[in-house]
This record gives structure tokens, C-alpha cells and sequence, in this order.
């Protein structure tokens, strides 16, 4: 097997980022003895907004990184692509320690490989929606043509083929959210680093864009690092998540692992609202009492397709939903009957 082909795209190995005027002395003291982050504010006025952190998500993984405000994770995000050096611990993009880079390395690194999207998006006002999206394929260097043609490619992809020659100030603020998920996908990136990117926006906006971009990802595949404090944004985009609380780790696994075994009191306190209903999926769901090679016409969904999609399947239609595996083959049928046993057994 190609070594490449099994390395994490993302590596974080005991990351730790202190900010002080005994940053120094404070890295020794973690290096000697483990300090803790109580331990650094007390002897040496350093807070460590990274404490120790290590994860690694490979190709096509969207890991979604969680916590409330002030937990570090904006800090952690921005060491990916050497926006912040860490004090202590490395950070590796497909097996090359980021913070050994050249400068020609990291340029190339930010033109190519990793692309970033932030909560409020930056967008050039003089400029039309494409040239915005066009802006990083100008400054490598290729034609008008060239670049116009991929900027018009990722418009069509967020749904904004028709607004390329409107200006920023023309669109909504979901719509200049596109436009920055757009810009970021335009240099055809591996990597995407998401921070809160839907979290000033309105509610109903926001479930839309989320609903987009969980599509979005799923077809272009890309290895994505999504930063937010919304529990349910993290359960509904991520394949794994993360709990973060004064810069560490609590707890990492899927969104089952943490809201049905909660590793302590913390993620206990933070997952308690959830109800489990959201985190079943169409193959959890499938009707045992219809053989899996009964004859049935019906609408068609994917195994990991969630609970609220089949019931608004089911609500339009009595027929059974065919549940499909990835390669396209049928595994069963969700029923009325068997989503309101899910729903009896499984609601609180």
C-alpha cells in the first residue's frame, strides 16, 4: 500500500500554544514535569489557550472540534496552516511538520493544499462575486479565462451560478457565506478549515447552509477541520467531534460515542439536552418484520441518511423508504411503523 495513502491528512501531536512573557520558561516547566494549565497561570502568568492536544483525521474525515467560547479552539485551527506556531508539539499535513516549512513551502502550502474559512468572510467590494472567487487562482498566475471559468464552476456548486457579476454588497449574508465557501474550494483545496463559518447567521439560513455544505463535502470529499460552540451543528456535519474545555481535549469519538457514553460530568453537562433521536440513522431504523427482498417502489435514501429526513420522507408518503449501502446495494426499507418504534424507544 502507498504510505501516503495511510497517512492522516491532519497529525497533531501534543499541541500546546502558550501565550505570556514566560511562555519559555513555562514550555520547560510542561517539557520537566507536565504542569498543568492552572499550574502555568499560577508560577509563570501564562495562559495556554492549547493544552497538550493531539488528533489526527484522515483523508475525507470532517472533524468537527467543539466548545464554548474561550475553550482554544479558533487557536488550535489557525496551527494547521501556521497562522499560529505552536509553543511545544508538532503539526503535520500529509506526514510534513507544518512548522519546518520554508516560507516558499508554507505559501505554497496556503495556495494549494489547505484553504480557510472564517465566520465573518472577507470579500473585496470593488470586485464582482467571481472576480472574489477567482482572487487566489489571480495570484497564481493563471489566465482570465482559466480562473473565471473554475470561479463559475464553484458557484454553480453553492448554488450562486446566476450572482457572478453582482458586488458583496448585493447578496445576503447566508449568500456571502457561499461566496467565501466558493473562494475556498476554487484552488481545489485537500484540506478545509472551517471556523464558526455559519454562526452569525439566522437560524433558518443556517440550517440551510449547513444542509449544503454536509452535501457539498460528501461529493467533493474534501478533508475538512470545522470549528463551532453548536453541538447540533457538530452532530449533524461531523463524523467525529471533539469536546474542547480550557484548551484540551475531553472527549473524541462519533456523535453516539459522546452523547450515549459521556467520558466525564463536563461533556455529561454538555451533551444532557440532546435527544438520542438525532443520531439515528436510516441503517439503525431499517423495518425487520419486511424481508430485505420484498418487492418495494419507493423513494430511495442512504444508510446514514438522518431520522428528521426520513420522517419528512415518510410524513409526503406511506410507501417504504429503500435504504441503500454505499455501493448502491439495498440493505432494507425504514417504515412508519418502524421510525415511530425508533421514536417511542429512543425520545426523552
Amino acid at each position: 500500500m502507498d504510505l501516503a495513502t495511510t497517512l492522516p491528512k491532519i497529525d497533531c501531536r501534543n499541541v500546546w500554544k502558550l501565550f505570556g512573557r514566560r511562555a519559555l520558561e513555562a514550555r520547560a516547566a510542561i517539557e520537566q514535569r507536565s504542569a498543568s494549565r492552572d499550574d502555568i497561570q499560577k508560577k509563570f502568568s501564562c495562559v495556554a489557550a492549547v493544552a497538550g492536544v493531539s488528533f489526527a483525521v484522515p483523508a475525507g474525515e470532517v472533524f468537527c472540534v467543539m466548545g464554548l467560547s474561550g475553550s482554544g479552539k479558533s487557536t488550535l485551527v489557525r496551527h494547521i496552516n501556521r497562522l499560529v506556531d505552536p509553543t511545544a508539539g508538532a503539526v503535520l499535513v500529509d506526514g510534513e511538520n507544518v512548522g519546518e516549512m520554508s516560507a516558499a513551502a508554507l505559501r505554497e502550502l496556503r495556495a494549494t493544499k489547505i484553504a480557510m474559512v472564517f465566520q465573518h468572510v472577507a470579500l473585496l467590494p470593488h470586485r464582482s462575486v467571481r472576480e472574489n472567487v477567482a482572487f487566489g487562482l489571480e495570484i497564481r498566475g493563471l489566465s482570465r479565462k482559466q480562473r473565471n471559468d473554475l470561479a463559475q464552476q464553484k458557484l454553480e456548486l453553492v448554488k450562486l451560478g446566476q450572482w457572478g457579476e453582482r458586488r458583496p454588497h448585493e447578496l445576503s449574508g447566508g449568500m456571502r457565506q457561499r461566496v467565501g465557501l466558493a473562494r475556498a474550494l476554487a484552488s481545489d483545496p485537500d484540506i478545509l478549515l472551517l471556523d464558526e463559518p455559519f454562526s452569525a447567521l439566522d437560524p433558518l439560513i443556517r440550517r440551510e447552509l449547513q444542509e449544503e455544505f454536509r452535501r457539498l463535502v460528501r461529493s467533493v470529499g474534501k478533508t475538512t477541520l470545522f470549528i463551532t460552540h453548536d453541538l447540533d451543528e457538530a452532530i449533524f456535519l461531523g463524523n467525529r467531534i471533539a469536546v474542547m474545555k480550557d484548551g484540551a481535549f475531553e472527549q473524541v469519538g462519533t456523535a453516539e460515542d459522546i452523547v450515549l457514553n459521556p467520558a466525564n460530568e463536563y461533556v455529561e453537562a454538555f451533551v444532557q439536552g440532546v435527544s438520542k433521536t438525532k443520531l439515528l440513522r436510516a441503517n439503525a431504523l431499517l423495518d425487520r418484520d419486511v424481508p430485505i427482498d420484498t418487492p418495494v417502489e419507493g423513494l430511495q435514501v442512504a444508510e446514514d441518511a438522518s431520522m428528521s429526513e426520513l420522517i419528512d420522507m415518510a410524513a409526503k408518503s406511506p410507501a417504504p423508504i429503500i435504504v441503500n449501502d454505499p455501493s448502491g446495494n439495498r440493505i432494507g426499507v425504514v417504515t412508519r411503523v418502524s421510525l415511530l418504534r425508533a421514536l417511542q424507544l429512543h425520545h426523552h
